[in-house]
């Protein structure tokens, strides 16, 4: 006799139940699901491929998925809405066919971005413009390479000339402005004159803190609160700067940086539609995405990668270059596939790598030519080829430094951190419960937004019909009950999950899926029968249906739910920086336990629907702990769920202390929180316990927008809450 028929066989006599963990295995004993999450984790080092889509319908779908996804990562969905100072220039520096003045932006209230002003000298009208991030150079736009390094490089080939091979970053400045753009090279965090905040502070004990945190912590995370969105969002104001100069021309704006402004300028170019060019040096491959936090943010390249990101600028003019990096296979690996998505829009030509592989990375001479090349044609600037730097005075680190005594230096430090974080999560608030629905067209607005970013946060939908089969079927049916052991298989993403069902004698086409955090486990009882709430179901025609969800049950080695969540630890950490156990560079490539459990309630819902004796109406029941995965859920599936009961015994993913809580979700906070997520449930019948009226206001009030009443707030105590939740379930019609 098999565990199972025991079980039942046990039940039907009435004597001692052998232990339900072995009874409800799917699996023999010690075996674990071929489920590829059970994996080596991704990581920044990966192979990130691009697949170009076969139709520009397809891509339209995909880049507007891609850029939400982008967007979400910088903490920049929707885009921040605040007041600042007008911009300070000051400080002109004449030199020889150009200008170079002082700048100072206030991105955020307080908070600073610096950079130099070159102009050109002797034009008028409306001139092209370039953007330029610096990259990770020492001391950024004040870097001196020195003596001995220009020596070398002039030696192997990669500068020509003494000071454009000493200077730079100030030489292909100097070089564009010569050629007639007016250019803005502006400080990355913690470069330069930028130091309020440190680049790399990693985590900190003193910063995690739940009242007053700051970058790097669980508490940020939970927020989407980055250096690396911090950073995206200075490019996107140090754009609004240059475009708004009465001498640029808005039309005409190119951007380039190498290596970390490599990534700034792949990602300003995908998520802002103006610049006109762009030219990402050594940056854009298939390996190495980018190893520092400020290339880095959780979902970033959840199933993308560089090449893809760069193909959002599609189908104006991208150029690159490759050294020997990681981007010394941009020829055959990457370039290949762009070309092949810009001949999708007849713009083949607007795409083109420069292999420059005999130099390790950099942005050198040879580099920078190709580059001139590049924004000369496409820029339209109209000069003579081939185009050769010259000699110029480079400015000293005074001449480019913008505080003085009459523009005083801002505050830092860990106190400044907190404060500048602190306004960032008020701001947040503030834009977040203006989106509070009110009638039919505000609760679509927010649906696009917070219903966006949790779409975003959790990766994936509702599998695609035919996509899910069953396994390994085991089906007794002794006495009133049938019940039926498989694997849910979901081949596309090599996934399997062990599910139970149980059956009725007389069914009446519903179920409901019990969720519960012990697995499929939860519907039992400690002695082996059917929990008496899955018994009262199944007395009135119901069927029931359990999983282990990924880190449940028969996902672990002894059965027992994970405690923590696996986290790359990237190697930066054996160096002794604290940075890398950034969230970052495990969530930016991972999904978050909290959405693979998500997902898998999502695959079950869709399993249930399509069955050839497919349910009528699928109902989830969520208590013990396990309410907020189901409100996540609810929120994806729509009408495919029909009811759901959802106790969330007042979870906060804002309360979590570290990054590998198994419940921990990026951004999980930043969108009204838990009960932000189920307003998104509405106008589908929610039963609701856990919260009171007060941390139910925005789910009510979006279901007073969908004109649709059926939402219970149960004021009763916890534990009366499951026999309450089946009570509703059963007084619900067909």
């Amino acid at each position: 006799m098999n565990a199972l028929t025991s079980l039942i066989v046990c039940t039907m006599l009435g004597s001692a139940l052998p232990a339900a963990e072995s009874a409800t295995r799917v699996l023999p004993a010690g075996q674990l699901p071929h489920d590829q999450r059970l994996g080596p984790l991704k990581d920044l080092n990966d192979y990130f491929p691009f697949t170009p889509c076969p139709t520009r319908e397809a891509w339209a779908r995909r880049a507007a998925e891609l850029l939400r996804q982008v967007l979400v990562a910088a903490g920049l969905w929707p885009m921040p809405v605040v007041k600042s100072g007008s911009p300070t220039v000051f400080g002109k520096v004449d030199r020889d066919g150009y200008t170079v003045e002082k700048v100072i932006l206030e991105t955020y209230p307080g908070y600073y971005l610096t950079g130099s002003l070159y102009r050109p000298k002797g034009r008028t009208g409306r001139l092209p413009a370039v953007l330029s991030p610096h990259g990770h150079w020492p001391e950024g736009r004040f870097y001196d390479a020195g003596e001995k390094e220009l020596r070398r490089q002039i030696v192997e080939g990669a500068e020509r000339f003494d000071p454009s091979g000493r200077y730079p970053l100030q030489a292909r400045c100097v070089q564009l402005a010569r050629m007639g753009c007016v250019v803005f090279h502006y400080d990355m965090v913690s470069a330069a004159d930028s130091h309020q905040l440190a680049h790399r502070a990693g985590a900190r004990a003193e910063m995690n803190d739940p009242k007053r945190w700051g970058f790097f912590s669980p508490q940020a995370e939970a927020r989407l609160q980055t250096i690396f969105g911090l950073q995206t969002y200075n490019s996107v104001r140090a754009l609004d700067f240059l475009s708004a100069l009465a001498d640029v021309d808005p039309r005409r704006i190119g951007v380039t940086g190498a290596s970390g402004g490599g990534t700034q300028t792949l990602i300003l170019c995908a998520i802002d539609p103006r610049p006109a060019v762009s030219f990402p040096a050594v940056m854009v491959s298939t390996a190495m995405q980018g190893g520092c936090p400020c290339e880095n943010a959780c979902y970033l390249r959840l199933g993308s990668g560089n090449i893809e990101l760069a193909a959002l600028f599609t189908p104006k003019p991208l150029g690159m270059t490759a050294a020997d990096d990681w981007t010394k296979e941009i020829a055959t690996k990457g370039l290949p596939e762009l070309k092949q998505h810009y001949r999708l829009f007849g713009a083949e030509d607007l795409v083109m790598a420069k292999p420059l592989v005999h130099f390790p990375h950099n942005y050198n001479y040879v580099s920078r030519a190709v580059m001139y090349h590049w924004f000369n044609k496409h820029l339209k600037l109209g000069l003579d080829e081939p185009i050769v730097e010259e000699d110029f005075r480079p400015l000293s680190v005074a001449e480019m430094s913008v505080w003085d005594a009459a523009h005083p230096a801002p505050p830092t430090g860990d106190e400044f951190e907190r404060a500048f974080v602190a306004r960032m999560t008020k701001d947040t608030q503030q834009q977040i419960e203006t989106l509070r629905p009110h009638d039919r067209a505000s609760l679509e607005e927010y649906r696009r937004i917070v219903g966006g970013a949790v779409a975003t946060m959790i990766g994936r939908g509702l599998p695609e019909a035919g996509a899910l089969h069953a396994a390994n079927s085991q089906s007794i049916r002794i006495g009133p009950w049938q019940v039926t052991k498989f694997l849910l298989r979901y081949p596309a993403a090599g996934e399997e999950l062990p599910v139970i069902r149980l059956m009725p004698k007389a069914w009446n086409h519903r179920v409901v899926i019990w969720i519960d955090r012990q697995g499929k486990q939860g519907l039992f009882a400690p002695g082996g029968a059917p929990r008496a709430a899955v018994q009262t179901l199944l007395a009135h025609g119901f069927s029931v249906v359990g999983a282990d969800l990924f880190g449940q049950g028969e996902f672990t080695a002894d059965g027992r739910p994970l405690s923590k969540a696996r986290m790359n630890r990237s190697k930066h950490a054996a160096a002794g920086e604290s940075w890398g156990d950034y969230a970052g560079f495990t969530f930016g490539y991972n999904p978050s336990l909290f959405a693979q459990r998500v997902r898998d309630i999502l695959s079950l819902v869709a399993f249930l629907h399509q069955e050839p004796d497919a349910a009528r109406q699928v109902d989830v029941i969520g208590l013990g702990g396990a309410g907020h995965w189901v409100a996540a859920a609810c929120a994806l599936a729509g009408s495919a769920i029909d009811r759901a009961a959802i106790d969330t015994a007042g979870f906060r993913f804002a309360n979590l202390a570290t990054i590998d809580d198994p419940d921990f979700l990026p951004g999980g906070a930043k969108y009204g929180d838990l009960p932000g997520i189920i307003a998104l449930s509405a106008p589908h019948a929610l039963w609701l316990a856990g919260e009171n009226q007060a941390t139910a206001a925005t789910i009510s009030a979006a279901y007073r927008a969908a004109k649709f009443d059926d939402l219970t707030i149960h004021q009763g105590k916890s534990e009366t809450s499951e026999s309450a939740a089946v009570a509703w379930l059963l007084k619900q019609g067909p």
